[in-house]
């Protein structure tokens, strides 16, 4: 695979745009650059890694490990969870930079798949003992978490939670199948939403949603994984839990509460993956950039070609466009708004701009782009990935809609 983060770290697409962030987001992201094109492009390099070759659990545990150690992991965090207590704008800037190197690593730089932001906003809620036994393992890198949500009949209509579980003196019984988990291959733990609706509930209908801790070594608990993504990835997995005992000390916040933790900064989280997509969308325009420049068709680049420089203009306005409403959403954040139609459309347009970019990118590299191997041709199938995963393209239109038209 093109897939070579050692050269020096590339200029920015437009010299002279101004930095939008804080000088402590500008001075870490040369830090966080330092660290991807230098240690973690030796690791990539020495271990054969690449986007869809995944590192081993021992060769994750020695990122994760070396980035607290270099005070990145966790780095998103509040200041006393350890964290730097980023703004929304700030954290936006390093995420969109770390993507942006194109590195296999770049979700564990600060564990946003396995590690402190899946649990940060859980410190809330969470007892003196889920504080020192899952929140600050976590943060400490000593312990991997997956969030568990999704099953075969909730995904988009998050509560309608069928997995069960039932109190059974200090413990609870769980049975049911999360499907599709992130990070739950390699994961210690999951954050796990259950339903504890009792067959005395006067409405069969009600959602009761709580949220546990659940080891996934314990018996009645396995991950079946090794299926990959479209995008040749094998992070994911599907949690079984077959009559799993978890003690009660182990229920996050109020017993029904779990969905409104899970969903409880949803504007925040669905305007954090757009970080992702333009950084990696920032790769495949200067992949097609770079292959325009210097691939030739009858004695000349193609990048002096009308045709060509037309899809290029195209995906850098695409970017330019997608970024500007991602920050300006971040600011309307960090100014103490709930911009949840905002939050829908960064979410929405980037995913869809971002795939557009890819598409170019491969038309761009003709023969080149469709061999799989090519690194633009990685990037389309994952960004393909983007307006499906966390929340689809056309739930953040329904959330658009309804903010528009001020529906309940």
């Amino acid at each position: 695979m093109n897939n070579d983060i050692t050269s020096p770290i590339p200029a920015p697409l437009f010299p002279g745009m101004p930095f939008e962030g804080s000088p402590q987001a500008a001075e870490l992201i040369v830090r966080i650059n330092e660290y991807l094109y230098g240690e973690l492009a030796a690791l990539v390099r020495e271990h054969g890694i690449d986007h869809e070759h995944s590192p081993s659990k021992e060769l994750l545990q020695q990122v994760w490990k070396r980035s607290h150690a270099l005070g990145f992991y966790g780095m998103t965090l509040p200041k006393q969870m350890g964290g730097m207590g980023l703004s929304v704008l700030d954290h936006v800037l390093v995420k969109e930079a770390i993507y942006a190197s194109g590195s296999p690593f770049a979700p564990h730089v600060f564990g946003e798949l396995s590690g402190p932001p899946r649990v940060g906003a859980l410190a809330r809620v969470a007892t003196p003992f889920q504080l020192e036994h899952f929140i600050a393992p976590v943060a400490r890198a000593d312990m991997a978490i997956c969030f568990a949500l999704t099953e075969a009949e909730a995904g988009s209509d998050a509560g309608n939670v069928q997995t069960r579980a039932v109190k059974d003196g200090d413990h609870y019984v769980i049975t049911g199948e999360k499907r599709f988990i992130s990070g739950s291959p390699f994961a210690d733990y999951a954050v796990l939403m259950a339903s504890t609706a009792t067959d005395a509930d006067p409405d069969p209908k009600k959602r009761e949603v709580t949220a546990f801790f659940v080891d996934l070594h314990a018996p009645g608990v396995r991950v079946e994984s090794g299926y990959k993504t479209m995008a040749g990835q094998t992070s994911t997995g599907n949690i079984i839990l077959e009559g799993a005992r978890v003690p009660a000390t182990h229920l996050i916040g109020e017993p029904g509460r779990g969905l409104a933790l899970a969903l409880g900064r949803i504007t925040v989280n669905r305007l954090l993956h757009c970080p992702s997509m333009l950084g990696l969308a920032q790769v495949a325009l200067r992949d097609a950039r770079d292959y325009a420049l210097s691939r030739k068709q009858f004695g000349r680049p193609i990048g002096q070609f009308q045709a060509i420089q037309h899809m290029l203009a195209d995906m850098a306005t695409d970017w330019a466009a997608a970024r500007g409403l991602m920050l300006a959403t971040a600011r309307q954040i960090d100014a103490g708004g709930e911009p949840r139609a905002q939050a829908s459309m960064a979410k929405l347009f980037c995913s869809e701009a971002a795939f557009r970019i890819a598409d170019r990118a491969v038309q761009i590299h003709g023969g080149e782009g469709i061999v799989q191997g090519r690194r633009v041709e990685f990037l389309f199938r994952m960004l393909r990935m983007y307006r499906v995963l966390t929340g689809t393209s056309e739930i953040q239109r329904n959330t658009i809609a309804k903010e528009l038209l001020a529906l309940p």
